[in-house]
């Protein structure tokens, strides 16, 4: 069944099961368990050595401790206990009302995370989370649910992060491109210089930034999104009462000090970001051999090992504030268990989304996809439509961008260079594209798993909710990429694709504006 039209299947399934049940990690388990099924013919003993052999591979593969994996759980729990010191020293409060007293509006208190997203672009981890810490005391003061918090987090993320060449992502695509440009004989342009020449031309990510600003902006509140925004407006209920526990919220564990001030939440997300950027150029520098500028740090950083000390020296730091607001060891050991409890649900999550990708994976399920382009036969003209859609696709049912870049851009650049040459920027574009719209509505994105984490939202909320906002900018950037591959013309394309995301804003608003009116 590997690499054939049976390889969806998992991935189809669990997303029906999402949509029909909501429950994450139902939803994911059975994909894992039909996937390992459909790799040994349904024989019980074998599926059952495949789910423990990817499970176990997660922490321990190829003889050797998976460090990457491990660094970022870690800091997942590193986080965890940050927040709660950050919660249980009162800095989250005392920010909130300060911020509460500057921003004095629902508008700019929207507009904040939408700013944040895109000015820490080095990394779509960190940004998620980072982002989540600043700007959640500010959007819970004013009413501002949590879906929409993760969704202005992760709808920065990865777009902001996808066109800037000084960032993590950046790096690994100008690395990719290098080899793609020398296996098509292609010399006209380097690979930095063709990475730069591909960023007007990645209309999702132009598009989704825009659609975040105007959201934050003109209200643009769709489907399930306004539901949770009126519940939050109306009752002060953040997030869905009957989900249960979400990763992430510990404002109910315990309560705030009394005496806390702005710097106690302030210096530990500083020392959080110092560390991380300070080990991200650190890690970087060593891992490049001879003299290296700010590319190949980037491309040779490594990210969740600099997450892990920059989360390291954050709890630390702010445990040491608390601990002189009260040295209670009991009081410091239950906001550090709090801590560690508040992110096991996200966890879960990232481990079952892992275990599903090495699954589909098996399954060859992108390569089965990447066939698909391959063998269609198809006026040159839509061929970016035609990519944009397969990696789109490829992305949500893979659950990675960067999977899907590495299978996609190769396949992508060869059938431009043999059609049409003009083509082969717009056609890698459109790949990059497509995997972040992807990534956008994929349950199993672990960039989607940690904006929800950062935002303190249900994930499934989180997906669901943002949605609605991704099937916009997709459609905006599909006639965008039309109109492309017909005319040749990037800005026109580019602006147009914009133009179709305010007018689509504009109707929205008005629509919000008349519906509120008649109530």
């Amino acid at each position: 069944m590997e690499g054939t039209i049976y390889s969806l299947i998992p991935a189809l399934l669990m997303l029906v099961l999402v949509l029909a049940t909501r429950k994450v990690l139902l939803s994911l388990g059975a994909g894992v368990l039909i996937g390992a099924f459909m790799l040994h013919d349904f024989s019980i003993s074998q599926t059952a050595g495949e789910i423990w052999l990817v499970f176990r591979n997660i922490f321990y593969a190829d003889g050797a401790l998976n460090t990457g994996n491990l660094y970022l759980l870690i800091f997942l729990l590193l986080l965890g206990i940050v927040t709660a010191f950050l919660t249980a020293s009162g800095g989250s409060r005392a920010f909130g009302e300060w911020a509460i007293r500057k921003i004095k509006t629902r508008k700019g208190a929207q507009l904040m995370p939408a700013v944040l997203g895109v000015i820490i672009f080095i990394d779509d981890y960190f940004n998620s989370l980072a982002v989540g810490q600043i700007a959640r005391p500010l959007t819970d003061r004013h009413h501002i649910s949590r879906a929409k918090l993760a969704y202005f987090i992760d709808s920065t993320s990865a777009p902001i992060t996808v066109i800037s060449p000084i960032s993590s992502w950046g790096a690994y695509i100008i690395g990719t491109l290098g080899s793609i440009l020398a296996a098509n004989e292609i010399t006209d342009y380097g690979p930095l210089q063709a990475f730069v020449a591909m960023i007007p031309l990645n209309m999702y990510a132009f598009a989704a930034l825009l659609l975040v600003f105007l959201t934050a902006l003109l209200k643009v509140d769709i489907g399930l999104m306004k539901t949770h925004e009126n519940r939050a407006m109306e009752t002060g209920e953040l997030t869905d009462p009957e989900r249960g526990e979400i990763a992430g919220d510990l404002e109910q564990s315990f309560a705030a000090n009394e005496s806390g001030r702005i710097y106690h939440l302030i210096i530990p997300i500083l020392l959080l970001i110092a560390g991380t950027v300070a080990f991200m150029i650190g890690t970087g520098m060593d891992n490049t051999d001879g003299p290296a500028d700010v590319l190949d740090v980037f491309a040779n950083t490594d990210v969740n090992l600099s997450l892990f000390w920059g989360g390291l020296i954050a709890a630390l730091g702010a445990a040491i504030l608390y601990s002189v607001q009260d040295s209670s060891k009991t009081k410091i050991g239950k906001v550090f268990l709090e801590g560690i409890k508040a992110m096991l649900p996200a966890i879960y999550i990232l481990v079952l989304a892992w275990m599903i990708g090495s699954i589909i994976d098996s399954l060859a399920t992108g390569e089965y996809l990447a066939n698909l382009v391959q063998q269609t036969s198809l006026n040159s003209a839509f061929l970016p439509f035609l990519i944009f859609i397969v990696a789109g696709f490829m992305a949500l049912a893979t659950g990675t961008s960067w999977g899907t870049f590495g299978i996609m851009l190769p396949i992508a650049a060869e059938i431009a260079a043999l059609t049409d040459g003009q083509l082969v920027l717009p056609a890698m574009a459109a790949v990059l594209a497509g995997s972040v719209f992807g990534d956008h509505c994929s349950p199993i994105s672990d960039t989607s798993i940690l904006s929800s984490t950062g935002a303190g939202s249900n994930h499934i909320d989180h997906v669901l909710t943002q949605l609605p906002y991704a099937f916009i900018a997709a459609t905006a950037s599909v006639i965008g990429y039309l109109i492309l591959g017909i005319t040749g013309q990037t800005w026109i394309a580019l602006l147009l694709t914009l133009v179709l995301i305010m007018i689509t804003a504009i109707l929205i608003h008005k629509a919000n504006g008349k519906s509120s009116q008649h109530k």
